[in-house]
């Protein structure tokens, strides 16, 4: 497994993040615009038909539109990226914690073996200390 300091972790995150809130600030500020201008004429009395949208209010609402496209898209790819990466990780943490359990299961067992051992020896030092004894005795 790789150790990373966490000095590098908050560098290597400062960056992204600062770049992702400049990127996030300036589609907000897209956005206000968009919806300023495109309810705007909400507010204007009505003149009896509905006035034509000039070519520049046109290419504003196709550019807001391509951009929240681009940055929603970028944003679903990282978040399907992430959810698959979680998902292998999770995996890995069931697999990791079931092999846990059999090693310490394995180590139960070792234990319970060794205790059985030493009972038994423990017995069978005691017969021949009891049977030593006897022999000085008589």
């Amino acid at each position: 497994m790789n150790a990373i300091r966490p000095e590098k972790v908050e560098n290597a995150e400062t960056e992204p993040v600062d770049t992702n809130l400049a990127a996030v600030t300036e589609v907000e500020a897209g956005i206000r615009d968009f919806v300023r201008n495109d309810i705007a004429y909400l507010r204007r009395p009505a003149a009896g038909s509905e006035p034509a949208l000039d070519p520049n209010a046109e290419a504003t609402v196709t550019n807001v539109n391509s951009l929240i496209q681009r940055v929603a898209g970028t944003s679903l790819a990282e978040i399907e990226n992430l959810i698959s990466e979680l998902e292998s990780l999770r995996d890995l943490l069931h697999a990791e914690g079931q092999r846990v359990q059999r090693e310490i299961s394995g180590y139960a067992q070792l234990s319970q073996a060794a205790m059985k051992s030493t009972r038994m020896i423990a017995d069978n030092v005691a017969q021949w200390k009891r049977a030593a004894d006897g022999l000085r005795n008589s």
